[in-house]
């Protein structure tokens, strides 16, 4: 016998549409930066201005897909996709999150090799064109900073979009370092600093989402807690062959086997079972239960997590 039960409160239509809508606008806005940033890099001589576009370029791509997934998180469950497309947006940040850390990989290679051969830089187009994505990345990050706070879809387009902005304001002290000082080494150290950034950036993101993906049980969870606090509810026996994993960022799933002290009838269970609902949720955020009842059954009763 299942039973399943929520105690989560979905987003309004509104906040959902304003989250996809903000998502349109930056994409919009790094295309052009983009776009700029490739033609200002190839006449200019800039590998940090060419590094940069090729991370907004990431960035695009990155938010297209945020955008995909925002929308296909809204479509409702059927018969042959049960969940949805609730895990669209979990997808969305992995892919994300790993593409900052290959950008960041070439972004080293290339400013090893300008650092052996370093190359005279038009830096006036440097300048103009960083003081251009720090502007358009600012407007983007302010758009969809609350979203990122909720949303680890969101988060990653928001990491996205605030190291594309720190990126340049690196290139804008290098372009100003070169126009002044003519330190054209700058160039590559620059891009460096910027992968290193990266990286460290998305490897957080990378690994929470693996976990999801995998099936984990979240860190902030022990599965041991949940027994305990399950046997110590009146006529619960034992609590085995538990599962707990995270669905999305919103929904935590518990699936266990309870052995019951007695033979009760369904009016019974389903009163304890509205105090394990009280108790895992209100003491480890789980919204999703999955409960099989047992009584004399013959299993081993001592194992607590099994495939």
């Amino acid at each position: 016998m299942g039973h399943s039960h929520s105690h989560t409160h979905s987003h309004t239509h509104n906040h959902k549409d304003l989250k996809g809508r903000n998502l349109f606008i930056t994409i919009f806005l790094n295309i052009i930066i983009t776009l700029a940033q490739v033609i200002g890099g190839i006449i200019s001589g800039s590998l940090s201005l060419l590094s940069d576009a090729l991370h907004n370029f990431s960035d695009v791509l990155s938010l297209v897909i945020s955008y995909i997934a925002t929308k296909l998180s809204k479509r409702k469950a059927s018969v042959n996709k049960t969940f949805g497309y609730k895990r669209a947006e979990i997808i969305a940040a992995f892919v994300n999150s790993s593409t900052l850390i290959i950008v960041s990989i070439i972004l080293v290679k290339e400013a090893i090799e300008r650092f052996v051969n370093p190359v005279e830089i038009e830096s006036n187009l440097v300048i103009w064109l960083s003081l251009l994505g720090i502007i358009a990345n600012g407007f983007s990050v302010l758009l969809i900073k609350k979203d990122a706070e909720v949303n680890m879809n969101m988060k990653s387009a928001y990491l996205h979009l605030f190291t594309d902005m720190m990126a340049s304001v690196a290139v804008l002290i290098g372009g100003l370092l070169m126009k002044f000082y003519a330190l054209y080494w700058v160039d590559p150290v620059l891009t460096i600093l910027i992968a290193i950034y990266l990286v460290y950036m998305g490897y957080d993101l990378l690994k929470t989402s693996t976990r999801v993906l995998m099936l984990f049980t979240p860190n902030t969870i022990e599965i041991q807690q949940i027994v305990a606090t399950i046997t110590k509810i009146q006529s619960i026996k034992n609590v085995h062959h538990v599962h707990v994993w995270q669905l999305n960022e919103n929904e935590v799933h518990l699936e266990a086997h309870i052995d019951f002290d007695e033979d009760i009838n369904l009016s019974e269970f389903d009163k304890i079972l509205e105090k394990i609902e009280e108790e895992v949720y209100h003491k480890f955020g789980i919204s999703h239960l999955n409960i099989q009842p047992e009584y004399g059954k013959c299993d081993s009763k001592k194992v607590i997590v099994q495939d």
